[in-house]
């Protein structure tokens, strides 16, 4: 698997306009040591070290061809604001997730059914053709179609199979939440195939009276090659084997609504976890936007030590154990809730 899962730290980020990026993530200089650095008199060498520990990509060793954002010097901070930071990243390196390969296989098959197909266009020789589609993916994770003879994106297939598919997650918002694009051929199914690919998109679409209809066909795509974008800084390609050899998360299915249900009633319990897990952070938001076996994702909002600059950015809370059921996601919140409000008494009392 090629990816690059890059560590966005507070350091790294300054969010405006939902999630824009305006700082540094990784300078070319921060690819070498510190005694080989072109740096000015005044660089601190301890920031330094702890900026390159905040930056580390997930997995080592990193893909030659990593990108890499270049935008000058790491910011002047605080002393106790890098100890947060330092903690923050090697918390994040440590928190169990589910893999890019079971992320990609889960946010397709639980998105709500409908993607952005970009075909060659026959009628304009040379410009893609985009249009938004109905899809469901079979129990490879290919995605199965039923496509009108009169549509432009039908004639483009006929003509041309290569094309791409783009997915986003059913809870897509911004660029901070995942989408994948899946780039393959797009055939005929088989005759023969054909009434089991109607029940798959059945089950997806349980209200597609057009799939009787003479003048549809039935589609497949047969995945080549697939690019994923998890939020910032995490973003990559998975083998379509890697794909087909994994299950979709099953407590990804209905995490969205424990998700919801946190964010509307139990926010503050959200904060003390995070505080919990990494004491210092002080947040003041924390919304849920995934939730799977091994954890949740959360948009922290928060300021830094000595600076009152809003920054928002992703954090993974993980669970101490895997989740079975949805009883199991609830007793697992409920006992790190207890935990949390447990250390925030302890701490108080010191």
């Amino acid at each position: 698997m090629k990816f690059t899962s890059i560590l966005t730290t507070f350091l790294s980020i300054s969010v405006v306009d939902s999630f824009s990026l305006s700082t540094s993530f990784t300078s070319p200089a921060l690819s070498r040591r510190p005694s080989q650095a072109r740096r000015p008199s005044s660089w601190n060498t301890k920031q330094h070290d702890v900026t390159i520990a905040a930056t580390q990509l997930f997995h080592s060793p990193p893909p030659r061809n990593a990108p890499k954002h270049d935008t000058g010097m790491p910011m002047e901070l605080d002393p106790q604001e890098m100890k947060i930071q330092a903690a923050f990243a090697e918390h994040q390196q440590n928190a169990p997730k589910l893999g890019f390969a079971i992320d990609v296989r889960t946010l397709v098959q639980y998105n709500h059914g409908f993607a952005v197909i970009s075909t060659n266009s026959k009628s304009n020789e040379g410009y893609p053709n985009g249009s938004v589609v109905g899809f469901a993916p079979d129990e490879d994770g290919n995605p199965v179609f039923i496509f009108s003879g009169m549509s432009s994106h039908t004639q483009d297939i006929l003509k041309d199979p290569r094309c791409s598919l783009t997915v986003a997650s059913k809870q897509f918002k911004g660029a901070a939440d995942g989408r994948v694009n899946l780039m393959g051929k797009v055939k005929l199914v088989p005759p023969e195939e054909r009434e089991a690919a109607k029940a798959i998109y059945l089950k997806k679409h349980p209200g597609a009276f057009w799939v009787d209809f003479g003048d549809f066909n039935w589609f497949r795509m047969e995945i080549e090659r697939i690019n994923f974008v998890g939020g910032f800084a995490r973003a990559g390609s998975v083998s379509p084997e890697e794909y087909r050899n994994v299950k979709p998360d099953a407590i990804s299915e209905f995490g969205v609504h424990i998700a919801s249900h946190m964010n509307d009633d139990h926010q503050d319990s959200t904060i003390a976890m995070i505080e919990s897990q990494v004491p210092g952070i002080n947040a003041t938001e924390a919304i849920i936007t995934s939730v799977d076996s091994l954890g949740m994702f959360v948009k922290v909002t928060r300021s830094p030590v000595g600076s009152e600059e809003k920054q928002q950015f992703k954090m993974r809370l993980p669970f101490p154990r895997k989740a079975e059921s949805r009883k199991d996601v609830k007793d697992i919140i409920v006992e790190m809730t207890r935990s949390a409000a447990a250390a925030a008494a302890s701490s108080s009392s010191d």
